[in-house]
């Protein structure tokens, strides 16, 4: 729509509608080069109710065939008219199906291949049976995992009225210890206000972790405790997932004592070995125990991971659209904090500078939304808590140790 096809008396009724709900100061209407045809600015009569007030002026506006966003800048409270969003197209579901597919597939595979001693030297039926039999329990939990942390997204977005497409799976067999990059959705209209992105972005971790932990009961149950190797053979390696105060709870829970139980502290406080190991992974306990993880732990580990990562409060990220939900426009300048403890933690595992340099691409899109006015209700801010805590909980500084001979 063009602005110009209109005549000021045929905007007049929309103007005077706008009014009632605001201190309008002026009114100008956008040139060519901006994204927007109309601009109020000013202030809200009531800003405590600035939800209700947005939904009465996009109602009102859309009779104009206009879009509406509502925010805040240098204390004034400024009404964009835009062009009228076209609906999304719908997306082929035949898409989603074949990637899931596929990703079955490969998780499958991943996990023959864990669970299966020896490999058979000759691919023929018989190894895809054996690989098939040995890999369902891990390609099931991962998947159940990965599966509902993204329909928790998907099912709080319809909810919402959001267009949300249906989950995305990646598969990446062999590259990937886990078979699978995981999966997305992907939003096709923007959320009305934070208390919806908020809501969006919380249920996915939630619907994940609540998956992910009995299943890693469940897989450490199964699991052995065996003594580690006091030496690593030349020409070979061992590798060791890491640890999160989750995990190490869940393990204490299954087996009764801390693991990684170390040979000896070498002289230090237990509490000073325990925070040097938690962060660095190192000293390796060498001699010492530790639990050998059936491959359904190894599934419910990849979920907290998953989770952990997932909650990263920078840019679109669940955490960083959380972030953006609690703390608006500030939320970005805390960027740099977090990319500076992700470069320090890539001392001790070197992904997070991959992670890094990854999230500083992913914070140049901001999280979007229509209302940008509205504060998050009472309760959101108290499951804002929570979700730190369980960010804390689930955080991995050191997600693989390897030792190589």
């Amino acid at each position: 729509m063009d602005t110009h096809s209109f005549l000021e008396n045929d905007l007049q009724p929309l103007h005077d509608f706008v009014r009632s709900y605001m201190v309008v100061e002026s009114i100008t209407t956008g040139r060519k080069e901006d994204k927007w045809l109309i601009r109020y600015i000013g202030n809200l009569k009531n800003p405590e109710q600035s939800e209700s007030v947005f939904d009465s002026i996009e109602k009102r506006a859309k009779n104009y065939k206009f879009s509406v966003l509502l925010t805040e800048e240098k204390n004034k409270h400024i009404v964009y008219l835009l062009d009228e969003i076209p609906a999304a197209k719908k997306a082929n579901p035949r898409t989603n199906l074949i990637l899931f597919i596929i990703t079955i597939i490969s998780v499958l595979v991943t996990g023959g291949i864990f669970s299966t001693p020896t490999l058979p030297e000759k691919f023929d039926l018989q190894a895809i049976l054996l690989i098939a039999k040995n890999g369902w329990p891990f390609a099931i939990a991962i998947l159940a995992i990965l599966g509902a942390h993204e329909m928790g997204h998907y099912i709080a977005g319809r909810k919402h009225g959001v267009n949300v497409t249906l989950p995305y799976f990646i598969p990446l067999p062999i590259i990937s210890p886990f078979g699978t990059m995981g999966a997305f959705i992907n939003m096709k209209s923007i959320p009305k206000n934070k208390k919806q992105l908020f809501d969006i972005a919380i249920a996915g971790p939630i619907s994940g972790i609540i998956v992910a932990i009995p299943i890693i009961i469940l897989g450490l149950s199964l699991s052995q405790v065996e003594m580690l190797p006091t030496q690593i053979p030349i020409d070979s390696g061992l590798q060791m997932e890491g640890n999160s105060l989750l995990y190490l709870g869940l393990k204490y829970l299954v087996f009764g004592e801390w693991l990684p139980n170390p040979q000896s502290y070498a002289g230090l406080n237990p509490i000073i070995y325990w925070l040097r190991y938690f962060f660095t992974g190192q000293p390796f306990p060498f001699g010492g125990y530790d639990v050998m993880i059936h491959p359904v732990a190894w599934a419910g580990w990849a979920g907290i991971l998953v989770t952990s990562l997932n909650l990263i409060p920078i840019g679109q990220l669940d955490g960083g659209h959380v972030l953006t939900a609690v703390f608006g426009k500030k939320a970005r300048k805390l960027t740099p904090v977090f990319l500076v403890i992700m470069g320090l933690l890539g001392f001790a595992w070197s992904g997070w500078w991959f992670w890094a340099f990854l999230l500083v691409f992913l914070n140049q899109i901001p999280s979007q939304m229509k209302d940008s006015v509205t504060q998050l209700d009472p309760t959101r801010k108290k499951l804002s808590i929570l979700m730190l805590i369980l960010f804390i909980l689930v955080f991995t500084p050191v997600p693989l140790v390897i030792i190589m001979g």
